[in-house]
């Protein structure tokens, strides 16, 4: 079994078991939920879940940082303690948490500590912002069993901490990779993985 395919088996898997869970809740007043993730570059990470069915909205920008209001630039040195990440509002009825997972830790590496591929500090860390119990004990679950499944040669570092504050980042960051297609990083860096990516999830992205 491939790691891709182990992981989307295991966030089916981790869906059914939330989903009984919550058996009691009805349809009739879903509100959405937030997610708030970090995985290396978030032009990458934003261009993923934009176009999954369920996604209402993504938004790039910061968190985990202990400088307020942080700019781009002030990221990029280190120094605030920020992650790049994205926010996403999705439906739970449509999509889990679980399935939003399964799609953050089947695109990037989670056992790189503060880098991703070429890209590398401390703002391009692989990190969960839980914003509730659920949330924090589904990402626990879930890392706990990727890391005993041996698929990985090294140990995962996916931080998991709890939400604090989100900072969208610059106008300019956001849907950069739609509005930027021939730009230099969007051509040879985030094309083939998009690409990868919709080929993998074909099922599950919008009309």
């Amino acid at each position: 079994m491939t790691r891709t395919i182990f992981i989307m088996a295991l966030g089916l898997f981790t869906t059914a078991a939330v989903w009984a869970q919550n058996s009691t809740s009805t349809n009739m007043n879903t509100q959405l939920e937030t997610a708030t993730l970090g995985s290396g570059c978030f032009w990458c990470t934003e261009a993923f879940f934009l176009p999954v069915k369920g996604i209402e909205s993504v938004v790039s920008g910061y968190s985990g940082g202990k400088v307020k209001n942080p700019t781009y630039r002030e990221v990029c040195t280190g120094l605030t303690g920020h992650a790049e990440v994205v926010q996403i509002k999705f439906n739970p009825q449509v999509i889990s948490y679980a399935e939003v997972l399964e799609i953050f830790w089947n695109t990037h590496d989670p056992t790189t500590l503060n880098r991703q591929g070429a890209d590398e500090g401390t703002q391009y860390r692989s990190a969960v912002f839980y914003h509730s119990d659920e949330q924090k004990k589904v990402a626990e679950a879930y890392k706990k069993q990727l890391d005993q499944s041996g698929i990985y040669k090294n140990p995962i570092v996916t931080e998991i901490t709890p939400f604090t504050v989100f900072y969208p980042a610059e106008d300019y960051h956001q849907n950069y990779y739609a509005l930027n297609p021939n730009q230099g990083y969007c051509q040879y860096v985030i094309r083939p993985k998009v690409e990868k990516f919709k080929k993998q999830y074909a099922a599950k992205l919008k009309k």
